[in-house]
């Protein structure tokens, strides 16, 4: 039962990344159809409410989003704005399978945020992951070869870098709060900044348009749904992975979409970014574990 569990967690974490990788390759063709960034936001947000109300109204009920942490939900909302700016940034700016290499480095990000933001213990053979990580940024990104526009690397790491933040917080927030809870909030929380935005940007479009930014709000919400019910059946170091099958979704979007192929440099870069992102999550299991059995094995005082 146990294994079944396992497996249906991966499944569901496969699925997730497939319907968000979708999402990227909407993004990318919304702009191509003249949407910009503030539209594919809004609609984004706007179109996931239903889905995370109707979600949690099967589950354990619309009451459950009552919360006394309305405050830590605002700033989850801030922080999570603003990644969602460089993140959608970096799918228009960069070919969707670069823009989707660089956030391989968010365990990287993570890293380092935990060793300076919550003091966490990390030895060297984590720092060493994360150097080699950036290495294999350098590879990616051939900062002196002009392959793509700096700035798009620089976008790509940010959305990395508040991707990791983002969980940093989501940890904190998690010791009080459900996982539908925090979504529901962050995606209603969202809409007014959005919605002020989207005000200024308001302009027509044809059919097949609407219906791209319809389905960027759609398939993000079930990709995100779908991401947060994969940790219910198995746990994050088994997950994972998993979601560097984004990558294989990246560039064939590219590829049959916008007939862009990743360079030479991203096929060296992008293995040794996923093996310190992996490496990374393998430690961090094996520290729990050790912890745990430290915790267990202790004389009750």
């Amino acid at each position: 039962m146990h294994s079944d569990r396992v497996l249906k967690g991966l499944g569901l974490r496969l699925f997730a990344i497939a319907c968000l990788s979708t999402m990227s390759a909407l993004i990318k063709l919304a702009e191509a159809h003249g949407a910009t960034l503030a539209e594919t936001m809004f609609h984004r947000q706007f179109w996931a409410v239903p889905l995370v109300a109707a979600w949690i109204a099967m589950g354990p009920g619309l009451g459950s989003v009552r919360t006394r942490r309305f405050g830590a939900h605002v700033s989850r909302t801030a922080v999570g704005l603003t990644g969602m700016v460089f993140t959608f940034g970096a799918v228009l700016v960069l070919p969707l399978a670069e823009a989707t290499t660089l956030q391989f480095t968010v365990p990287i990000f993570a890293t380092i945020l935990g060793a300076l933001v919550l003091r966490e213990s990390t030895g060297w053979h984590r720092w060493g992951a994360v150097i080699a990580g950036f290495v294999g940024v350098l590879i990616v990104a051939q900062p002196w070869s002009g392959h793509f526009p700096l700035y798009g690397a620089v976008v790509g790491l940010m959305a990395a870098l508040f991707v990791a933040i983002v969980a940093i917080l989501l940890r904190q927030i998690g010791k009080t709060e459900s996982a539908g809870t925090t979504v529901f909030w962050f995606s209603v929380l969202s809409l007014p900044p959005l919605g002020l935005a989207y005000a200024f940007q308001l302009q027509p479009h044809d059919a097949a348009t609407w219906a791209i930014l319809v389905a960027i709000g759609l398939i993000g919400g079930i990709g995100q749904l779908a991401l947060t019910g994969s940790l219910r059946f198995a746990p994050v170091s088994a997950v994972v992975p998993m979601d560097y099958s984004s990558l294989i979704w990246g560039t064939l979007y590219g590829w049959l979409i916008f007939g862009a192929w990743p360079t030479p440099y991203t096929w060296i870069g992008a293995p040794v970014i996923i093996a310190s992102g992996l490496y990374i999550v393998w430690r961090e299991r094996v520290r729990h574990i050790t912890q745990t059995n430290s915790a267990t094995d202790a004389p009750a005082s």
